[in-house]
Parts: structure tokens; C-alpha cells; sequence
């Protein structure tokens, strides 16, 4: 069952962990070891979380793990597109 528009995963991670924690995206992105400006369009929702940065946010903040991150960045992407038309033709098997 499709989520209906699940949030953007830098919603999380802003509100859920950087804003409890009292950490600035300055300080979290020294503890990422990133550039201040990637992690500001991550959280801004300008970037997407990619599998390396998934991996630096389970290793600094511990949970959600880098699994979780990616599937949250999956599902929030996969339902965006499912909005769009794709232009397709669905596959039709010969009739015999």
C-alpha cells in the first residue's frame, strides 16, 4: 500500500534530530564531514539523502540506521514520480 505524500526525510532529520539536539547545520556538518552547503540543501530539501550520506547519519546520529534513511528518500521520491505521467506504453503479450 502506497504511503499518501510521505515526507521528506530532511523533515526527520531536521525536526526529529538536529532541532532535539540543539545542533546547527554548522556543527552537524562537521560531525558528517561535509560541506556546510551540501548539508544546508540536504535539510533545506534541495538534495536528496544519497547512500553516503545515509551512512554518515547512522554513524554520527546513530538511528535511524542508513537502511531507514534510504527508504524514507525511496519512498518520498517513488511517490513524487508516480504523480507525473510517464510517457510509456505498457507491455501487452501477442495474442496466440
Amino acid at each position: 500500500m502506497d504511503m499518501h505524500n510521505p515526507p521528506h526525510p530532511v523533515e526527520i532529520l531536521g525536526e526529529d534530530i538536529l532541532k532535539p539536539l540543539g545542533v546547527s547545520i554548522t556543527k552537524a556538518a562537521e560531525l558528517l564531514n561535509v560541506s556546510r552547503k551540501t548539508l544546508s540543501k540536504v535539510v533545506n530539501g534541495r538534495g536528496a539523502i544519497t547512500s553516503e550520506m545515509a551512512l554518515r547519519l547512522e554513524k554520527v546520529f546513530h538511528n535511524p540506521s542508513a537502511g531507514v534513511w534510504l527508504a524514507m528518500q525511496n519512498d518520498y521520491d517513488l511517490w513524487h514520480l508516480k504523480q507525473k505521467e510517464l510517457d510509456v506504453t505498457p507491455y501487452q503479450p501477442d495474442a496466440a
